[in-house]
């Protein structure tokens, strides 16, 4: 399988994209969980990056897994160590198996009270079923693409 990047896709958070580089996780920093980039977010609102469904939801609503129409899959997690606030400051704004379109709301985060918790609120954003010869590339104006 080769999934391509939705035509559709949007960016599921408002806020400065960054490498994975500069996650202060070693497990997301290092790619172990795939390919990516983060967000360093400035509202709490995760929209859906693409059309798809919703195919992980975190009992502790931290983190989401969608599966794109093109079948790209998608794991979009807020903040680091944030699986450690139990779902405190987290809002589901869908559950696990919905469909979701591009753009559509899926969870709220309490950036202030998360913040003040966490080592950092940067949300990667990871592609986790790329192959090995396929790359994320995220441009400075934020374009992202996928290659080859």
């Amino acid at each position: 399988m080769n999934p391509q990047l939705p035509s559709d896709w949007t960016m599921p958070l408002s806020g400065r994209t960054v490498p994975l580089s500069q996650v202060p996780d070693q497990v997301f920093r290092s790619g172990m969980m795939g390919p990516g980039f983060a967000i360093a977010p400035v509202d709490g609102e995760v929209r859906a990056p693409c059309s798809g469904q919703v195919v992980t939801f975190f009992p502790t609503r931290h983190a989401i897994g969608l599966m794109s129409d093109s079948g790209l899959e998608v794991l979009i997690h807020v903040g680091v160590d944030t699986v450690n606030l139990n779902g405190e400051g987290f809002t589901a704004l869908v559950q696990q198996g919905d469909r979701v379109t591009a753009g559509q709301p899926l969870l709220r985060a309490d950036l202030n009270l998360i913040g003040s918790r966490v080592p950092s609120t940067l949300t990667p954003v990871l592609f986790t079923n790329l192959d090995d010869s396929q790359q994320v590339q995220l441009s400075d104006t934020g374009q992202l693409s996928i290659t080859p």
